[in-house]
């Protein structure tokens, strides 16, 4: 069974805000299937034989085969002491979403970038985060604040 990723609302003003879309490359169509549906739980909507829409919490993400992708990530950046892959995309879940997120990805044997974590403790920005790369080397970030009001408190 699924269990779906959620999105903890920070502000009334991020409810009105329209889904974006994100479509990303992939090299094996199956291996996304596999990942993003069972591995990462996320609904799948419209498909061909080479493409993928998916439900990443209201917002549509689209895994494209290209054939030969591979190692999207161009670099790092230093952050808290961590090598931070870029680029990289993902959510911002509750807190309790994120570390039920992080035990499903344990379960299902999945290898992290940067274990999960809190970054910044006691600081206006403290979160959990966690970093990690589907089968075809894109890098994503699943984070959760402990006070989900300073998202973009500096």
């Amino acid at each position: 069974m699924r269990a779906a990723v959620r999105v903890h609302v920070v502000s009334p003003a991020l409810q009105s805000l329209p889904p974006f879309h994100l479509a990303i490359p992939v090299h094996d169509i199956d291996a996304a299937r596999h990942f993003y549906g069972d591995v990462l739980g996320l609904g799948q909507g419209r498909s061909d034989v080479r493409w993928v829409d998916w439900n990443l919490a209201g917002h549509q993400m689209v895994t494209h085969q290209v054939d030969g992708y591979h190692a999207a990530v161009a670099g790092t950046n230093e952050v808290d002491g961590h090598d931070v892959p870029v680029p990289h995309f993902g959510l911002v879940l509750s807190v309790g979403d994120f570390h039920a997120l992080a035990q499903r990805l344990r379960t299902a044997d999945v290898d992290f970038i940067i274990d999960p974590y809190v970054r910044f403790a006691g600081e206006p920005g403290e979160q959990w985060t966690m970093f990690l790369l589907d089968p075809s080397g894109n890098a994503l970030e699943f984070k959760a604040f402990a006070d989900p009001s300073r998202l973009f408190t500096q």
